[in-house]
Formats: C-alpha cells, structure tokens, sequence
C-alpha cells in the first residue's frame, strides 16, 4: 500500500490534474510574483538558499583534486538538475503567502509533514539518479576522447578543451548530450514539485502531468528552461554565491508558474 500510494498518491486511481494553455507573457508574469515573493521577506529566503550556494563551493572544492578535474563542468551544469529540489520550501513558502498565511522562514521545512512528503522523495530520488548518470556519461566521454589520465592542473585541462579537436568535440557533444538532460529533466519535473507540495496526487500523475503541460506549452516552458538556465549560469559565476538571490526567485516563480499552468481542484 505504501508504495502504490507513493506512485498513485492519497486517491484510489491515478488522477489527472486539468493543465492551461499559456502565453510567454504569463511566464515573464510569474517571474514577477516571484520577484515579489522574494522581496517581501529577503533575508529569511536569502537565509534559506545558503544551502544551495555552500553545497555548490563544496562540490567545486571537492572537483579540485587532480583526478577530479575533468568532472568540474559537470558537476556544476548537472548540480542545476537538483534544483527543484533544493527549492521544495520555497514552494511552501509562496503557497502560504498565496492564501495569506505567516511566511515566516520556519515553515519552508513544512514540507517534512507533508502526506505527499514520500512522492516527493522518491521523485527527487529520481533526479539524483539522473544527477549520477549524467556525472557518469560526461566521465565516459572525456575517457574515450582524451584516454584515462586525467589533466594534471586546471591549466592543463583548459589548454586540452580549447587548444585540441578531442576539445571542441567534448565541449560539443558534451552539451548537446546535458541539454537532453536538461530538456528531460523540465518536461518531468516543471511542475510535479508543486503539484506534489499542493496535492497528494503521487509520483505517476505528477510527472505525467508536467509531461502533458510541456506538450501543451512547448514554448513557454522552453523559455521558462533559458530563463532558469540564463539565472544559474549568472548566479553561479561568483563562486556560487549569487544563487542566493537566483534560486528564491526562482523557486518562487515555479509557484506561480504552477498555478497559472495547473487548475486548482474545485474550492481551492
């Protein structure tokens, strides 16, 4: 029972939540209320988002070591496909200020009393598996183009990227493999954070849900992917320090995206 409830969530079948057709002005409009979300209480979000940042200059720290230097792109690119998991509380955080409930940064860990709180582990368990499989592939890849030693230096592995063809092939093909990753990853999980947050419907109907949004929205939720990817990317540049401000706004935004994507239950 418990696993069926896992997958299936608190009804008796698998449910199909009603989605929206929505413009690219409605994604700008989220970010906005996000924007607004974020600024209402700076301090408890930029507290909460530590997490992410520190847990980004651990993994840059620990990606120094010689051997591990050719996974530092990696690593950094495909730590954003944990994103939405890191930003589960501030999900909570906008669903209360949303109905006009204290917003205080304690309740951003609500979520461990959650029904649908073992749905949304075992999809963000799904995501880190994803988050090793991608690691694994860019391992392989850099292996079979440039051999098992790795680089000696950060030096050395920039000169091997940008001064040889085995490079530019990497660098290629490396990232149009990530942006299966990535393009995988939003299609899933675009909205099945917050819908798993806001209705215990299960593992099945809210990634299928976030499926059937992406093909009914295939724009909009392309540009909803630019606009996080273009915010991780500028966020992480000082050391990771600046997805402290990003990542609130961002989890903020996908509230609200949710909402305009998803239709609420009748008397909610």
């Amino acid at each position: 029972m418990t696993t069926f409830h896992v997958m299936a969530g608190s009804s008796d079948g698998l449910t199909h939540p009603e989605i929206r057709r929505i413009g690219v002005s409605d994604v700008f409009d989220a970010l906005r209320l996000g924007w607004q979300d974020f600024n209402a209480k700076p301090s408890h979000y930029v507290f909460l988002c530590l997490i992410y940042p520190i847990a980004g200059v651990v993994l840059a720290t620990w990606s120094s070591g010689v051997n591990m230097l050719p996974l530092l792109y990696p690593l950094a690119s495909g730590f954003a496909l944990l994103g939405p998991v890191a930003a589960i509380g501030l999900y909570e955080i906008s669903r209360r200020r949303e109905i006009g409930m204290d917003t205080s940064w304690r309740h951003a860990f609500d979520v461990r009393r959650s029904p649908a709180l073992p749905s949304i582990l075992a999809l963000a368990f799904m995501l880190l598996v994803l988050f090793v499989v991608w690691l694994m592939v860019a391992q392989s890849l850099y292996t079979q183009l440039f051999g098992d030693v790795p680089a000696s230096s950060l030096s050395a592995l920039y000169n091997q990227i940008v001064g040889t063809d085995q490079g530019w092939s990497l660098v290629l093909i490396g990232n149009a493999v990530g942006f299966v990753f990535a393009v995988i990853v939003l299609s899933t999980v675009v909205v099945s954070f917050p819908l798993l947050l806001d209705r215990d419907v299960g593992v099945v109907a809210a990634v299928e849900t976030s499926v059937r949004v992406t093909l009914a929205n295939p724009v909009p939720v392309a540009v909803w992917g630019l606009i996080v990817a273009a915010g991780l990317v500028i966020g992480s540049i000082p050391v990771f320090v600046g997805l402290a401000v990003i990542m609130p706004i961002l989890g903020h935004a996908t509230w609200h995206l949710y909402r305009k994507l998803v239709v609420a239950p009748k008397g909610k």
